[in-house]
């Protein structure tokens, strides 16, 4: 089955960290491109932070030096871990997976909330 599980969302205080986890099943999970996008209330969905399979990683410039993504092929899993959280960071995250055809699986979705 593909899919991808993802975990850690939740309401954190300005200033507070997450960590999001995704689990990837029914893909060659070593060659795909992961990442995480997020959209907040009233934007359009943004790449937050991706990873090749070979450990190369890009980021939004509204994230640089608070987020880092990872990812453990062995296990199957990229997390995002999120540090010196602000408002602006709340939104929906989604995990996606992209494989070497350029297709793509997305997680469900999961709700960060930061508050003030």
């Amino acid at each position: 089955q593909v899919q991808l599980v993802e975990s850690g969302g939740g309401l954190v205080q300005a200033g507070g960290s997450l960590r999001l986890s995704c689990a990837a099943s029914g893909i060659i999970f070593s060659t795909n491109i992961m990442a995480w996008y997020r959209q907040a209330p009233g934007k359009q969905r943004e790449l937050v932070a991706a990873v090749s399979g070979d450990g190369n990683t890009n980021y939004a410039e509204s994230v640089k030096g608070r987020f880092t993504i990872s990812r453990d092929n062995a296990m199957n899993t990229v997390s995002l871990q999120m540090n010196n959280l602000n408002p602006e960071d709340t939104a929906i995250y989604y995990c996606n997976a992209k494989n070497l055809f350029g297709r793509s699986v997305w997680g469900q979705g999961t709700q960060v909330t930061v508050s003030s």
